[in-house]
């Protein structure tokens, strides 16, 4: 699953190979909070555009009440660290619910799959 930290490094030079492996395994997925972040800060129509068309051809993972149930537990569970973005709780736990992995450059996923069962894939900074 992509998160905003991944998408917004994807043509950085120490990214771009990984990231056109990735696309060209058909091993992109997202969620509608992933897309809602990413597409929140497009910078322009043009940008807006490719990143929507880019969020309609993949598969995406959605935010149910049990991934909700498990962002929460989450919090719960991670107790002195729970000022993690609510976007972050989310998209791991609807990763952790569909067994997708979570590709970022963020230390909230590492610390995310501690208590909820994913992988954290993270990008050279």
């Amino acid at each position: 699953m992509i998160d905003t930290s991944a998408w917004s490094r994807q043509h950085a030079p120490l990214v771009r190979d990984r990231w056109n492996a990735t696309i060209d395994a058909e091993l992109f997925a997202s969620c509608p909070v992933a897309a809602l972040e990413i597409l929140t800060v497009a910078r322009n129509e043009n940008e807006f555009a490719e990143a929507e068309a880019a969020f309609s051809s993949i598969p995406q993972a959605p935010v149910t009440p049990s991934v909700c149930r498990a962002a929460l537990g989450a919090a719960r569970e991670l107790r002195g660290s729970r000022r993690l973005p609510v976007a972050d709780y989310l998209i791991a736990a609807a990763a952790a619910e569909c067994g997708f992995g979570v590709l970022h450059a963020d230390k909230h996923f590492d610390l995310l799959a501690t208590v909820l069962e994913f992988e954290s894939v993270r990008l050279p900074e």
